[in-house]
């Protein structure tokens, strides 16, 4: 999978993300992040969520589910980001583009909220 890659939102916005390098120590700061497939020149994206610290372990529980479901060359991206506002809006952008397959399997039906 390329280092980099450019994701881009329902808004036409870019977004670039990193590859995690499974060897590297996360910061506990605040991240967007992609669960993807490699697919051509860019990627599936599978989940799109956000942290308000990388060095937690949910993330990786999620990319253990998308390799168990989707193969396991399942992998992470990931975009620093500190105030919670724009990450939040980032994911949602995100979400409404890519219509990830877990983040609405994740999602409550509306009449469950």
């Amino acid at each position: 999978m390329a280092r980099q890659i450019e994701i881009v939102g329902k808004s036409g916005n870019l977004y670039r993300y990193q590859a995690l390098e499974e060897d590297r120590i996360l910061p506990p700061a605040g991240a967007n992040y992609i669960i993807c497939k490699p697919a051509g020149k860019g990627v599936n994206i599978l989940y799109a969520g956000e942290t308000d610290s990388l060095a937690r372990l949910a993330w990786r529980d999620q990319l253990a589910q998308a390799r168990d479901v989707y193969g396991e060359d399942a992998d992470v991206l990931t975009r620093l980001n500190v105030r919670s506002a724009v990450r939040v809006a980032e994911q949602e952008d995100v979400i409404e583009e890519h219509q990830p397959p877990m983040n609405r399997e994740a999602r409550p039906h509306p009449s469950q909220r």
